[in-house]
Parts: structure tokens; sequence; C-alpha cells
């Protein structure tokens, strides 16, 4: 990239910082005089306070001034603080009873979700997913027409069970691998995989986090409801007709229409194998080659860092050795304030072309093949990997720099692929803050990678690789605390926490999973935002800020059928999940859609259900964890989203309507 493009580039991306900084200013101002306008309507001062409180916790979700999850501890802690506010701000008590502001971290849905998300690490721990790979191509073979309503299949089936961000994150090294031997771009396939992860999450309540939650908000409802009103709790499988029937409409969607929706991205369109420069330069254009040279004790490049020369010239050093001392390639061993020595013979990683210009300035001798490093070099011990930063990575807007990432994690950036276009070394790749999405090409050694595995901040495309040992044999083991803990939650009493989390410590005491990885696969992230939020639907229901908004809203749909106000209600709840997570719509929306079905003379649990079910309606764009993830590997765009998603919202909405009238 030229030394004009870079800076036009620059002066454009300050240029987008600038407008987004002034439109978060506007639209907090517009939220000012709106909450003003509002609150000076609310029949009393706690609502007047629960309203605006409300209405800020919206801003920071939709403009992300800060993460999600921060935004609800904020928001928690301010709840708290008006109990000690509450004459300063004409309460006669806080918001919320401070004795119950940490319920939502032992709530039965926040226990929950931890437990689900270890046992799909520990089924996972086990190779299940690779014997999953294999049977799809058995079964399916190479045929578009085939694989996708298996792929889609498979993947709504894990996600009834598991977050469907966990099972999308499984079966992206499937679809991987999948591509890399039918010769189907990934473009055709990540996103029907990706919108049936999120179908598969309406199947069971414990498929996705507003239908876990969703009991809990029920029985926080009942607290303010008469007896004669009180809401029954839904049961595992209650919604399982509705979500089978988005699932079957989902995969008929893509196998009659994929081939208009879809896109067929050229760049992921490849047999070769991931990692080969075939398959490099098949895909993203990149011709890297793996060269030795030495370094005379004359040369210039003597005493320099490999900080001063890798982006000056386009190359990548990925071992060394200097006179008298071992080789420097492994994590921990090489970072970018390692100095150059007399006689030392680099590894070096980049296009013929630019080694020749880097030779030619330092007076290096290119080796003919490899010889120094002919052992941690081979193509057994490493490789070039394709990596996915995830939704909720701790490294999202920091650099590679940053993090010291060749040091930390064993990782050498050579290429950065966003939004369709691949940037290499020489343009400054590595000061580039990471954002959700992002496809890193990075050499690393197997040993590295598999480690890289068990890291929530980073998602392995690359699947085909000598890598560590998994546990084949305590497949018997997962299966059986998997089957104990789904046998408990059918045919027991338990808590669906308590149930689920026997079958998660079943697999630490077992051996399938070392307590270490079940704290690993944790997101706590979502533990937090979903606990934080809680008090805050607690003091939307308890203050009557639920019932006065549900008041405001029969004004105008109150003599309309009762299908209409709930298509109202799902509308409503689709739009939400779309600017902000689904968990907090569904926390701010099932007391607001309680109190409207209360208000029509409809059920106020199935309007409950209805906003859990609509929550999970978020395709049109990359804003859901899924959609996030699988965007950087299948070279999406945001209007292929809007193309894709827009028709399956539409569906989605259609499909549930009519079941939910059906089954209920």
């Amino acid at each position: 990239m030229s030394k004009l493009a870079r800076l036009l580039r620059a002066r454009l991306k300050k240029v987008k910082l600038k407008k987004l900084r002034s439109t978060k200013w506007i639209a907090g101002i517009v939220f000012v005089q709106f909450g003003w306008y509002v609150t000076d309507l609310a029949p009393s001062i706690e609502i007047a306070w629960v309203t605006g409180l409300l209405l800020f916790t919206i801003y920071l979700f939709v403009f992300e001034i800060v993460s999600v999850d921060e935004t609800a501890i904020t928001v928690m802690v301010l709840l708290g603080l008006s109990s000690l506010l509450a004459p300063t701000m004409g309460l006669e008590q806080g918001l919320v009873d401070n004795k119950r502001l940490f319920d939502g971290f032992a709530s039965n849905a926040v226990m929950s979700i931890i437990a689900v998300m270890m046992i799909g690490a520990g089924l996972d721990k086990t190779g299940m997913m690779s014997k999953v790979a294999g049977y799809i191509l058995k079964v399916g073979g190479t045929t578009e027409a085939r694989i996708i309503p298996i792929i889609s299949g498979t993947s709504g089936l894990i996600s009834s069970f598991m977050q469907n961000v966990g099972a999308a994150a499984l079966l992206l090294p499937v679809v991987s691998r999948i591509s890399a031997h039918s010769g189907l771009p990934m473009s055709r396939l990540l996103m029907p995989m990706g919108f049936t992860a999120i179908l598969g999450g309406t199947i069971t309540m414990v498929g996705s986090s507003p239908l876990i939650l969703l009991n809990d908000l029920i029985l926080t409802s009942n607290v303010a409801l008469p007896a004669d009103q009180k809401m029954q709790t839904w049961g595992l499988f209650s919604v399982t007709p509705i979500g089978l029937a988005l699932v079957a409409s989902g995969i008929l969607y893509f196998v009659l229409a994929g081939k208009y929706v879809l896109p067929s991205v050229s760049v992921e369109s490849t047999a070769a194998v991931a990692g080969s420069s075939k398959y490099l330069e098949e895909v993203y254009g990149v011709d890297y080659l793996l060269f030795e040279v030495t370094v005379p004790a004359e040369s210039p490049l003597v005493g320099q860092v490999l900080d001063d020369i890798e982006t000056a010239y386009k190359i990548r050093v990925i071992a060394i050795k200097a006179a008298g001392a071992g080789v420097r390639a492994n994590q921990g061993d090489l970072s970018r304030d390692v100095a150059i020595g007399p006689d030392s013979a680099l590894g070096i990683l980049c296009s013929p072309a630019h080694l020749k210009d880097f030779v030619d300035e330092f007076g290096l001798t290119i080796q003919k093949g490899l010889r120094v490093f002919s052992d941690v070099l081979s193509s057994t011990q490493v490789g070039i990997a394709e990596i996915v930063i995830p939704p909720g990575s701790s490294v999202i807007g920091k650099s590679a720099r940053d993090i010291w990432m060749r040091k930390a994690y064993g990782l050498a950036m050579v290429a950065l692929h966003r939004d369709g276009e691949t940037l290499v070394e020489g343009s400054n790749i590595r000061d580039i803050p990471f954002a959700a999405g992002d496809t890193i090409l990075a050499h690393t050694t197997w040993r590295a990678l598999a480690h890289l595995e068990r890291d929530r901040n980073f998602v392995i495309v690359t699947s085909e690789y000598p890598r560590e040992e998994i546990r084949p044999n305590k497949v018997g083991w997962a299966s059986f605390f998997f089957g104990l803990a789904l046998f408990m939650v059918l045919f027991t009493d338990l808590r669906l926490s308590l149930a689920l989390m026997t079958g998660a410590i079943g697999m630490v005491i077992s051996g399938v999973l070392k307590i270490e990885e079940a704290y690993e696969s944790v997101s706590w992230s979502t533990v937090f935002l979903l606990a934080s939020l809680i008090p805050l639907g607690l003091a939307v229901e308890t203050s009557g800020t639920a019932k006065w908004i549900a008041e405001q809203t029969l004004v105008v749909v109150g003599d309309m059928p009762i299908w209409v106000i709930q298509a109202a209600v799902a509308l409503l709840s689709t739009f939400f999940t779309l600017v902000m997570s689904n968990v907090g719509a569904t926390v701010l929306l099932v007391p607001l859609a309680v109190n409207i079905a209360i208000g029509a003379g409809a059920s106020p649990a199935l309007f409950a259900l209805t906003v859990a079910i609509a929550t999970s309606n978020s395709f049109i764009i990359p804003t859901h964890q899924v959609n996030a993830l699988i965007k950087g590997p299948g070279g999406y765009r945001v209007p292929d989203f809007v193309r894709a998603g827009g028709l399956m919202s539409i569906l989605f909405i259609v499909v549930m309507l009519v079941m939910m009238n059906i089954v209920f």
C-alpha cells in the first residue's frame, strides 16, 4: 500500500470516528430530551426515575458507549445507590431492595447458563465435533443441496441444548474442513449454519439465554400479580414445536432461496489444505514462502531489533539463532525487541520479491532449503493458521502490538482479513485494533495453536493440523453425564440449574474436563450481563413502570385483535434485539408484555414467551454474536446480511406467530 493510500485511509478513519462521536452526542441530547418529556408524564416520581434509568440503559446499549456487561453492572450499582440517595431523589426508599440486588448471581437462569457452557465444552473436548464433520462429508458428499441441510440441521440440534454462539464456534472448524474437502465456498455454508444455530436456540428452554431467563422473569412478575393472574412456568420442551418449525423453515429457506440470497465470495472458494502456500494465495492473495538466511558479521543488520525491520521490509522473522545460542522460535522465546547478532540465522516468512529486496539491502545469504531450522520449522511442527476474533473477546479494541501477540500467544501475524480486504505485512497490521469477526493469518506452532483452542478470546478456523491429543477415551463419560443431566431435567422435580450442574460437575470429576478448563469455558461477561440486568427488570416491574408503559401502548393497539397486539410485541422485540443484547431486550420487554397481555385480556405467559422467542430474530445486521463470528470467515458484508436476513426475519415472525397460535 502506498504512503498516499495509507494517509487517505487514516484520514477517512478519523472522519468516520468524528462523525460517530457527533452521532453519539446528538443521540444523547435526543435521549435526554425524550427522557425529560416521558418522565414528566410519569404518574409518580418512582416511575419517572425508573423510566429515566431505562432510557439511559437503552442509550448505552444502542451506542455501545461501554461494553454491554459494563453497562449492566453500572445500572445495577446505580439501582443499589438509589437507597442511599432516596431523600435527594424524592423517594421514600430505593428503587430496589438492596437485600435482593445481587440475587441475579444466584438465580436459576445464571447457574443454568454456566452449567450449559461447561457441558458444551466437555462434549467438544472428547472430539465429537470431528466425528460430526466426518459424518457430514460421508453423507452429504460435495453437493451444496445436500450439505446445507445436514450442516444446518446439526447446528440447530446442537444449539438446542447449548448457547448458540457456542454451537457456532464448535461447528466453524467443521464447516472449514467441509469447505476444504468439498470445494464449496465458506460463504455458501456459514450463513445457513449460523442462522440455524440462532434458530435452534428456540427448540428447548435451555437453548438460548432469553428462554433460560424467561421462567425467572415470570416468577418475578408473579410477585406483583394477583393470585388469579399468576403465570405457570414453561417446561423444557414447551417451545419445541415452535422451534422445530423455525429451524425447518430456515433450512427450507436456504435450500430454495440460497442461490439467490447467499453470496459466493470467490476468495473463500478453494479445496486446498489450509496453511499451504497454494491455499493462502488462492484465498487471501498472499504468496508467502519460508526461507532461511544468514547474517554476516559485517552486515548493517547486526544490532537491529526485529521491530525495526519487519514492517519496513514486509517480512516476518519467525525463528532466529544467534551464534553459540539455541534456536528461538516458540511462544515466549521470540518477540519484537529481540536483537539480531553477527553470524545469526534467520527463518523468514515473506513474498519472494520482498525477500530479494531485504537480502540485497543488508548483504545476506539465502540458504538452499532449511538447515538450522529444518526441525523447528518443519510442517509437522509449525504452519499458518486462520484465527477469528469472536464477539466478547478481550482483545477487541487492542492491536497485536498492544497484547504482544507473538510473545504472549505464539502467533506471528502475517495478514489481517477484514470486510473482504486482506492487509499484509508492511501495512502496519500490528497497529490496527482488532474487531469482532476479523480473520487473522498467523504463523504459529501447532502446540501453541492447540493451546489457543482453549482460549475463548480466539476461534480457531484451521482444523487439519497435528495437535495435542484430545480425550476420545472420555466420550462414554461425557455422553453419560450429558444424558444424566437431560434425564434429571425431564423426569425429576429438581431445578434446571441443579440438574445441569450435576452433568457439568460429573464431566469434571470423570476427567472429561479439568476444573480450569471448565472455568475457561464460561463466558463470564455473559454471566455478569445477565445477573446485573435482573434487578433492573425487578425495578421496572415492582415500581409500576411496566404497567404504566403497557397502558400507554394499549392506548395505541388496545382495540385491535389479540394477534395484532402479539405481532406488535414480536416486532418490538425484534427491533430491540437488533440494537441491544437479546438478554437485555428480554429483561426489559417481558414485564411490559405481561402487562400488555393483562390489559388486552390475553395470556400473559404467552406474551412473555413471544418476547423470549422473538429476541432470537436477529439476522438483518451482524450485531448478534453468531453473525459477528461468521462474518469474517465467510467474507460477508453488511448488505449480505440485509439481503438474506431481511427475508429470514419476516419468515421468522410469520412462522412463530402461526405456530404459537396453533400450539397454544
